[in-house]
């Protein structure tokens, strides 16, 4: 399995599932946050749908919040070459066109998208190869 680690991994899928122990009420794991604030120019998601290689930057994280004729300059039909969306989450609404690090509200906020931008030359293979001497 890609990504399978009992004692680390256990209990962010449980979370991420929405059966995990949270006391905060109505709490959701937000895709998109996830993917704007950890893969904010889309190269993961990328890499593992290839049908989505044409649209560029963070767009790639909501494929159909975007126009008509932007989903076809990049090659992508919904329902076709790629699914539509079996659920869209109403918390998603305001993640939507925007861009890594660019929170409305964050105020200064510190996390991993400013991490991300300082090591923006650093590709994918960077953070799986044994050899980190950049």
């Amino acid at each position: 399995k890609v990504d399978y680690d009992v004692c680390s991994n256990y209990g962010n899928w449980l979370y991420s599932a929405g059966i995990g122990n949270d006391p905060r009420d109505n709490r959701k794991f937000n895709m998109i946050k996830q993917g704007l604030d950890y893969d904010g120019n889309g190269d993961y998601v990328r890499l593992w749908l290839p049908e989505l290689q044409g649209i560029k930057g963070a767009d790639i994280h909501t494929p159909w919040a975007l126009s008509s004729a932007a989903l076809s300059q990049t090659g992508v039909t919904l329902g076709e070459t790629y699914p539509q969306p079996v659920v869209t989450a109403p918390e998603w609404n305001r993640h939507i066109h925007q861009r890594p690090g660019g929170s409305p509200h964050a105020r200064g906020r510190r996390g991993p998208a400013q991490v991300l931008v300082k090591h923006k030359d650093r590709g994918i293979d960077f953070y799986f190869s044994r050899k980190k001497d950049a």
